[in-house]
């Protein structure tokens, strides 16, 4: 798949004549799959229960390691080993991603519904019933690792991870369960989170529980501890409330990083920092603060072709994003870092170097930071100073860091299918008991959103969803100008056509509502005369909004089999920089 994604090495001179021997783009569908999803057999082992198991194995992500390494020894490899990020190397020919084990088209390329995006991953009968009778729901696990304490929840034969807020009331269990639907409903695999409320009555501990914190030895969990986690929970009246989110289907292996590959799964073939899926995720991060993006919140999972039999083989693996709490401004137990999340790194080498210079005269944006009184719960989550550009999460994140303008744009399409509705939806799936916090975080999320398209719909075109019509007209839609993200007058279309070493010759260019614009595309008498794989059928558009710095290239192939038809089909598309 990685041959798919292409340069022009003639560059800019394309359309001025550069006399390239082949086009860049062959006439064939685009990828639109990738194999990593196709099934794979894995070699099998014997455990020590006398079982087959035969999926890849158990990845152990250590909580302080992980920290470190990418705070500490990762910058300091990479600084030496002078490896610059290059384009990422899972794009297809249009400029977009094949559905993967990573990530699924979903609304990037179709419509969905408010109602599709506030259910998320969830599917009727996803959700427990509060109703059932007492001690239905058998507690089989604790919570390891995470700031915010839980317990594992089985109920009718399916398990539930129950999360519980802390001292800021309903925002981590609303958080989980609104950002797993946005991450959703934008393409990544992400669970089932929702909010619960339920009576104490209905729990039942099973004996000899013990749980693992981030630090330090593991402790029971006995009714002592269930009860001293329930008293930092939500309540209303005398109901308890969490989020239950849905076990993951399949065997759990672990996180799954976000650098190297797995040596284990032969379908893992893209270096996880240069797939685009992930680096483009920095987008939502942002968007949503979603500063704790480290690899032990993620998770993949071994997906057997049998689903009665979960560690037969074959199958393939699946990786999920996970434990999303921390949005909307996660509370620390030191405010000066509380303040710094999103803004800067835990240990920041550049922010301490340049405070030292200056010798903490500057004032940062954290320096401004205040708590909202009508929404406490959501901290130093706010619009004022926030910046695309430098944003940060808790500490560096591989995929991130080498997160190109056009990962970047490519993020930013899908972000912009979010419209108001749909933010309203997944925001009342919070649950929130104060009408104000829900008021609150829709104006907020759509403040942010519109700062994120401003800044990454202003150096490459976000013209997209391109398509021939029977009239032969080549149309798509300007993103850009369905979210009314610049000033009406900003957008002044205008396009050229070149057919493959030719002239380039300007075309009328309609634009209708919801962003819609049209090329009136031109017959060429003579190509039907041309065999099929002739490099004269190949044509480019070149597409300029006026708003955006870089204009679409489109790649077109005319199959034209008789006089006057104008039969055309994209093959590839480029969004180079102005």
């Amino acid at each position: 798949m990685a041959s798919e994604f292409h340069k022009i090495a003639c560059g800019a001179a394309l359309l001025v004549g550069c006399g390239a021997s082949a086009p860049p783009f062959a006439l064939k569908a685009p990828v639109m799959r990738d194999q990593d999803l196709d099934e794979i057999n894995h070699s099998c082992k014997t455990n020590k229960k006398g079982e087959q198991e035969c999926q890849p194995a158990m990845y152990d992500s250590p909580f302080a390691w992980d920290g470190v390494d990418n705070t500490l020894f990762r910058p300091v490899t990479r600084f030496f080993a002078v490896t610059p990020a290059g384009p990422a190397t899972n794009v297809n020919a249009l400029d977009e991603l094949p559905d993967s084990s990573w990530f699924v088209n979903r609304i990037g390329t179709k419509p969905m519904s408010p109602e599709e995006v506030a259910n998320g991953y969830c599917v009727e009968g996803d959700t427990l019933d509060p109703n059932d009778p007492d001690e239905s729901w058998v507690i089989d696990h604790g919570k390891d690792n995470g700031a915010n304490p839980g317990f594992r929840v089985k109920s009718k034969g399916t398990k539930y991870m129950f999360k519980l807020d802390d001292v800021q009331i309903e925002r981590a269990t609303a958080a989980t369960a609104i950002a797993s639907r946005f991450y959703y409903a934008a393409g990544y695999w992400a669970p089932c989170d929702s909010v619960v409320y339920f009576r104490r009555s209905l729990l039942k501990l099973t004996p000899g529980l013990r749980i693992q914190p981030n630090v330090g030895k593991s402790v029971p969990l006995d009714e002592k501890r269930l009860d001293a986690m329930l008293q930092t929970a939500g309540r209303r009246g005398p109901l308890y409330r969490v989020t239950a989110s849905r076990w993951l289907p399949g065997v759990a292996l672990g996180p799954f990083t976000y650098a190297g590959r797995r040596d284990d799964d032969p379908s893992d073939v893209v270096p996880h920092e240069d797939r685009r899926d992930l680096r483009g995720a920095r987008i939502l991060a942002a968007w949503l603060n979603h500063f704790d993006t480290r690899e032990q919140n993620t998770m993949s999972t071994w997906m057997s072709a049998d689903p009665k039999k979960e560690s037969s083989t074959p199958g393939h693996v699946q990786h999920w994003i996970i434990d999303l709490g921390d949005c909307f401004g996660s509370q620390w137990t030191q405010d000066e870092l509380w303040k710094r999340l999103g803004y800067s790194n835990v240990f920041d080498w550049g922010d301490i170097g340049y405070d030292f210079i200056t010798f903490g005269a500057v004032e940062e944006p954290w320096d401004r930071g205040v708590i909202n009184p009508d929404a406490d719960i959501f901290g130093y989550f706010r619009t004022p100073d926030f910046d695309p550009d430098n944003w940060k999460g808790e500490y560096p994140n591989p995929a991130f860091g080498r997160m190109q303008e056009d990962d970047a744009a490519w993020g930013t399409r899908i972000l912009a299918r979010f419209t108001p509705d749909h933010i309203k939806a997944v925001i009342r799936i919070g649950d929130f008991t104060n009408p104000k916090h829900e008021e609150f975080l829709v104006k907020t999320l759509i403040e942010r959103q519109a700062i994120l398209l401003k800044r990454y719909f202003k150096k490459l075109s976000p013209i997209t969803d391109l398509r021939t019509t029977p009239k032969g007209e080549l149309c798509g839609v300007d993103l850009a100008r369905k979210t009314n993200t610049y000033d009406l007058g900003t957008f002044t279309y205008r396009a050229v056509y070149q057919p493959w070493n030719g002239a380039p010759t300007p075309v009328s260019l309609a634009s209708g509502p919801g962003g819609e614009l049209c090329i009136d595309t031109p017959i060429r008498p003579e190509v039907y005369k041309m065999g099929q794989g002739d490099p004269s059928r190949h044509g480019v558009y070149k597409i300029w909004n006026g708003a955006s710095e870089g204009p679409l290239v489109v790649h077109v192939r005319d199959l034209s089999a008789a006089p006057g038809e104008r039969n055309n089909t994209v093959v590839g598309i480029e969004r180079p920089k102005g």
